[in-house]
C-alpha cells in the first residue's frame, strides 16, 4: 500500500524523530542514498532509458515475485509488448501465455488491461500523475505511487514489504513490520518522505532496495547497513518477533500448484485443450475441478463446449 501525498502530514511534527525536517531524518536520508549510489543493483526498469512502460511491467511482476525469476520474463516481455498498445493489440490469453511461471497469472490479465486502458485513454503513454494512474485497471495505490516515482521522479510514499521491514527495524526498533500496512506506518513513511521530488523518489528506491539486499527478512546483515548506528532495532539488541505469527506461504498440494498445473497445459497448446488432458496433471478430482472453477471465474480460462478449454481471447 501506498499513500499519495505530496506534504508532510500534521502527524509527523518537527519534534517527531521520524520526521523529515529532523537531523536524525537528514542523517537516514544521506546515509541510505549514498549506499543506493554505490550498491544499487543494475536492472534494466531502473536504467535511464527503460521509459515508464518498463517501470510498470516490472511493478507488475514482482509483486510477491523475487527479482532474479522476474528478469528474464521481463525482458522478453519487452522485446514483444515495447509499448503497452502493442500489448492492447493481443488477446488476454497471450499475456496470460506469456506470463509463463511467475505466478499469480491474475496479475498478467491486470497488466493487459491496464495496457488497453493506456492505449485509449493517454495514447499510449504510461500517465505521470498519480490520480490517472490508480484510475487504470489492475493499478492500486502501491503501484501508482511506485510507477509514479521511480519513473517520473515524482514525490511519493512508496511502501512495499521491504521498506516496512527497514523503517520497523530503524524506526520503530522492532523485528518486523505487522501483517498489514497501518496508518502508524503510513505516518512513519510520510513523516520520512523528503521535501524534494527529486530526493524523495531516490529515498523510495534506495530504501526498498536496502530491504531487499542489507535489512532482510531472515537474515539481515547489520554489519553491512549504512544506517546500523542510527537503528533502533539494533540499538535495543535486536530482539526477537514478538507480535503476531508471520504468515508463510505454502505451496505444495495447494489450489495454487494445481491452478498452475492447468495452466502450464493451456499455455503450452496453441488450440483447445480436452478435459481429458487437464485430468491428467493433478490425480484428486474434487481440489482439480475447484481449481478448474476458479480459473474460469477468474476469467484466466474459457470454457468451450464438449469438455473443452482455452486461453481467455
Amino acid at each position: 500500500m501506498s499513500t499519495d501525498l505530496h506534504h508532510t502530514p500534521e502527524s509527523a511534527t518537527a519534534t517527531d524523530p521520524a520526521s523529515a525536517g529532523t537531523p536524525r531524518a537528514a542523517a537516514l536520508h544521506d546515509l541510505v542514498i549514498d549506499w543506493f549510489g554505490d550498491h544499487a543493483r543494475d536492472l534494466p526498469w531502473r536504467r535511464p532509458d527503460a521509459g515508464a512502460w518498463s517501470v510498470m511491467v516490472s511493478e507488475f511482476m514482482l509483486q510477491q515475485t523475487p527479482v532474479v525469476r522476474v528478469l528474464p520474463v521481463h525482458e522478453q516481455w519487452l522485446a514483444r509488448w515495447p509499448r503497452p498498445a502493442d500489448l492492447a493489440t493481443e488477446s488476454p490469453g497471450e499475456a496470460v501465455r506469456a506470463w509463463g511461471r511467475l505466478g499469480y497469472p491474475r496479475r498478467a490479465l491486470r497488466l493487459h488491461a491496464a495496457a488497453g486502458a493506456i492505449a485509449q485513454r493517454h495514447g499510449g503513454e504510461v500517465p505521470r500523475e498519480h490520480a490517472e494512474l490508480l484510475a487504470l485497471p489492475g493499478v492500486g495505490e502501491y503501484t501508482a505511487a511506485a510507477v509514479a516515482s521511480f519513473a517520473y521522479g515524482r514525490r511519493h510514499i512508496v511502501l512495499d514489504t521491504n521498506v516496512r521491514r527497514v523503517f520497523a527495524r530503524v524506526v520503530t526498533g522492532t523485528a518486523h513490520p505487522p501483517n498489514a500496512t497501518t496508518a502508524a506506518e503510513r505516518r512513519t513513511a510520510a513523516g520520512l518522505l523528503p521535501a524534494d521530488e527529486a530526493t524523495a523518489a531516490r529515498w523510495a528506491a534506495a530504501t526498498m532496495e536496502l530491504g531487499a539486499l542489507v535489512c532482510t527478512a531472515r537474515s539481515p546483515q547489520c554489519g553491512q547497513c549504512p544506517v546500523a548506528a542510527l537503528c533502533a532495532w539494533r540499538l535495543a539488541g535486536s530482539p526477537p518477533h514478538d507480535g503476531p505469527p508471520r504468515r508463510g506461504q505454502s505451496y505444495a498440494g495447494t489450489d495454487r500448484q494445481v491452478r498452475g498445473r492447468l495452466l502450464a497445459v493451456l499455455r503450452a497448446s496453441r488450440g483447445p485443450v480436452p478435459q481429458a488432458a487437464l485430468d491428467a496433471v493433478w490425480h484428486e478430482p474434487v481440489q482439480r475441478a475447484r481449481a478448474l472453477d476458479g480459473l474460469v471465474e477468474d476469467g484466466l480460462v474459457e470454457p468451450l463446449a464438449n469438455g473443452v478449454y482455452r486461453l481467455p481471447v
